[in-house]
């Protein structure tokens, strides 16, 4: 059985740091391209963070652009979204989507809250 499991979310005042960590289980995890998304209330879901499948490339959002960054380990089957200088519109359901040609998983989300 395919799992994501996010951690490390939870509410941080503004100008804040978190790491969100996403451990796969159940597949290979170095085939597969990993990314982050979120979610706020009432807006679509969107794409924060990219890295294929060795961490070699990455690609951002714009609004998070030197101010997050995404890594893995594939060793450790997980893959992380170090996220800093945080402001209060970062406040979203963060998902971890794992991807490979016919395969897509997600996580189940993790509540990130920015706000003094």
């Amino acid at each position: 059985q395919v799992q994501l499991v996010e951690s490390g979310g939870g509410l941080v005042q503004p100008g804040g740091s978190l790491r969100l960590s996403c451990a796969a289980s159940g597949v290979t995890f170095s085939r597969y391209a990993m990314s982050w998304y979120r979610q706020a209330p009432g807006k679509e879901r969107e794409l924060v963070a990219g890295i294929s499948t060795t961490g070699g490339r990455t690609n951002y959002a714009d609004s998070v652009k030197g101010r997050f960054t995404i890594s893995r380990d594939n060793a450790k089957n997980t893959v992380y979204l170090q996220m800093n200088s945080l402001k209060p519109e970062d406040t979203a359901v963060y998902l971890c989507n794992g991807r490979r040609t016919g395969y897509v998983y997600w996580g189940q989300g993790i509540q990130v809250t920015v706000s003094s």
